[in-house]
C-alpha cells in the first residue's frame, strides 16, 4: 500500500489542526525554495533566483492549501477516507497546474513582472513541462508531510501501547498484593493460634497480649486490602502490632523498636509496602537463631527522598537458610511492585548489618496526603 493510501485508510491524529497546518506550510515552504535553486541552476541564470524563490513558494503554498484544506476537512474522519482515496489522487494531479498559473499570477503581481495570458498559458514553451515538475513537487511534498505524521502515529500507538501494557501490569500487581493481602500466612496465622491457646491455660495475661496484639495486626492488615495507598503511620502501626504478636511468640528472644518522625506520620506510600520487610527480617533472621535478637524499624526523609530501614540482628544474609514458611508477599514481590509504581526512582537494597544481621533499605518518593 502506497503512503498516501495508508494514511488514508488508517484512523486517528495526534495533533490539532492548527498546529499540522502549520508544520505543513513550514515544509512546503522549505521544498519549494528547494525546487526555485533547483530550477535556477539548470536554467543557469543564477540572477532570477530571487524571483524563481517568489514563484516556486506561491505555487507550493497555494497547492498545499488546496490539498490540506481538503484533506483535514474531508479526509480526516476515517470512515471517509476509502471512498475518497481515488477522488484525492485525482485533485492532486488536477492541483498542478491550477497551483502552477495561480502562483505565477500572484508572484508576478509580487514581482510587478504582470501575468500570461490564461488563453495562451498552457501552450506557452516550457509551461508544461514546469507544470509536470510542479506535479511532481507537491507529490514530493505529501509523501513527506504523509509520512511524518505515519510516523508521528505510529510514536504515538507506541506511547499509548507502553502507558497500557504499564497500567496493566500495575493493576495485576495490585491484584495480585492484594489477593496474597487477603489471605492471612496460614502457617503464622495457625502457629499463633496454638500458641495462644496454650498460653489460655498456662499464662492468661500472655494469651491477653497476644490476643490484642493478633487483633491489631488482622485489623491494619485487613483495612490495607481495601486501599492502594495509606500513611506511613498505619503502615508502622501494622508492623509493631506484627512485632507485637512475634514478641509474645518469642519472648525474651526478641525485641524491637519503631521510630517514626511525627513529621513523617501523614507520609504516602503503597498499602503493605514494609509488612513483607519485617515478616523477612523475623522468619529469615530472628526466628532460625537460637538466641533470638533485635529489629529496628526506622524511618527518616532528605532531599524529598523517603527513607525506611529495617535492621535486624538475626543470622545475616551468609547464614540464612531459605525457609518453608513467609509472608507470601516477599522482597522480590516488593522490589517488582516498587519498580510499576516508581520505576527507577524507588529502590529496595539487602545488605550485611554490622555486626551481624541484615538491613533492608526501602526509599522511595516522599509524598505527602
Amino acid at each position: 500500500m502506497t503512503p498516501i493510501a495508508q494514511f488514508l485508510l488508517s484512523p486517528g491524529r495526534s495533533r490539532p489542526t492548527w498546529r499540522r497546518l502549520a508544520d505543513d506550510f513550514g515544509l512546503t515552504i522549505v521544498v519549494s525554495a528547494l525546487a526555485a535553486v533547483l530550477i535556477t541552476l539548470v536554467n543557469g541564470k543564477t540572477y532570477e533566483l530571487y524571483d524563481q524563490m517568489v514563484y516556486s513558494i506561491c505555487i507550493g503554498l497555494i497547492a498545499m492549501t488546496i490539498l490540506d484544506g481538503v484533506r483535514l476537512t474531508l479526509l480526516d474522519a476515517p470512515e471517509r477516507r476509502r471512498r475518497w482515496l481515488v477522488p484525492f489522487l485525482l485533485l492532486l494531479v488536477a492541483t498542478a497546474p491550477i497551483a502552477h498559473y495561480c502562483g505565477i499570477v500572484i508572484g508576478g503581481l509580487i514581482l510587478g513582472t504582470g501575468s500570461p495570458d490564461l488563453h495562451d498559458y498552457p501552450n506557452e514553451r516550457g509551461q508544461r513541462g514546469m507544470i509536470l515538475f510542479t506535479l511532481l513537487g507537491i507529490g514530493a511534498m505529501v509523501l513527506m508531510i504523509l509520512n511524518r505524521e505515519r510516523v508521528e502515529r505510529i510514536k504515538l500507538e507506541r506511547t499509548e501501547a507502553r502507558v497500557r501494557a504499564e497500567t496493566i501490569e500495575r493493576q495485576a500487581l495490585q491484584a495480585q498484593l492484594r489477593l496474597l493481602q487477603a489471605q492471612i500466612e496460614p502457617h503464622m496465622l495457625f502457629n499463633t493460634l496454638a500458641n495462644l491457646q496454650g498460653l489460655i491455660a498456662i499464662d492468661p495475661q500472655a494469651a491477653n497480649r497476644m490476643l490484642d496484639h493478633l487483633i491489631q495486626y488482622l485489623r491494619a492488615t485487613l483495612s490495607a486490602t481495601r486501599a492502594e495507598t495509606t500513611t506511613l503511620a498505619q503502615e508502622f502501626d501494622a508492623a509493631e502490632a506484627y512485632l507485637g504478636l512475634m514478641a509474645v511468640r518469642m519472648g525474651a528472644r526478641l525485641s524491637y523498636r519503631c521510630i517514626l518522625p511525627a513529621a513523617l506520620r501523614g507520609a504516602r506510600l503503597p498499602a503493605m509496602l514494609l509488612q513483607p520487610l519485617v515478616e523477612n527480617a523475623i522468619i529469615h533472621g530472628l526466628e532460625p537463631k537460637i538466641e533470638g535478637g533485635n529489629v529496628t524499624v526506622e524511618a527518616r526523609a532528605h532531599d524529598g527522598v523517603l527513607e525506611i530501614c529495617v535492621t535486624d540482628t538475626g543470622l545475616g544474609l551468609d547464614d540464612a537458610q531459605p525457609a518453608a514458611k513467609g509472608s507470601g508477599v516477599g522482597v522480590t514481590t516488593t522490589r517488582e511492585r516498587l519498580h510499576a509504581l516508581y520505576g527507577a526512582r524507588a529502590a529496595l537494597t539487602l545488605v550485611s548489618a554490622q555486626p551481624h544481621g541484615a538491613l533492608a533499605r526501602l526509599t522511595l518518593p516522599l509524598e505527602t496526603a
